[in-house]
């Protein structure tokens, strides 16, 4: 597999969380976009932190249980996510994929967001390069 980087197979189309976003917007931009989680950035675009689907539904069922008002994304985020440089590796980041690890990274370059890398980008990148290299091997043994 050549070196792919992150650039070649992050998503750079999907806007990032702003600060101070409500919650049911943050949810409605999860669910638009298909991801299970989206960088919070602020005006300059720098990573502040990430929200989870997870983050939602907690946040949610404890807000709608105690009346307590509409929360904002500041309030439920993660702050200090890991991120990855858009020149980083896939299979790099592939290696370091497990159990705990984040299924989203937000893409950095330069303190600002770029885009974001998913689990499913990298698990499909290495399912085409390990398409790609049976072909091979089948088409050299037939030499």
């Amino acid at each position: 597999m050549r070196s792919l980087k992150i650039s070649e197979v992050m998503w750079n189309h999907i806007e990032p969380i702003r600060c101070g976003t409500p919650l049911p917007r943050v949810v409605e931009a999860l669910l638009e976009n298909h991801v299970s989680g989206l960088p919070v950035v602020d005006d300059q675009r720098h990573v502040l932190g990430f929200v989870s689907e997870q983050d939602c539904i907690h946040a949610l069922l404890v807000s709608n249980y105690h009346g307590e008002g509409e929360p904002m994304v500041d309030d439920v985020m993660f702050h200090n996510p890991l991120t990855v440089s858009p020149d980083m590796s896939v299979v790099d980041l592939a290696q370091n994929l497990g159990a705990g690890k984040p299924k989203v990274y937000p893409v950095v370059d330069h303190g600002k967001l770029v885009g974001i890398v998913t689990r499913t980008a990298i698990l499909s990148q290495l399912a085409k390069a390990g398409y790609t290299m049976e072909k091979s091997r089948f088409a050299s043994a037939e030499d």
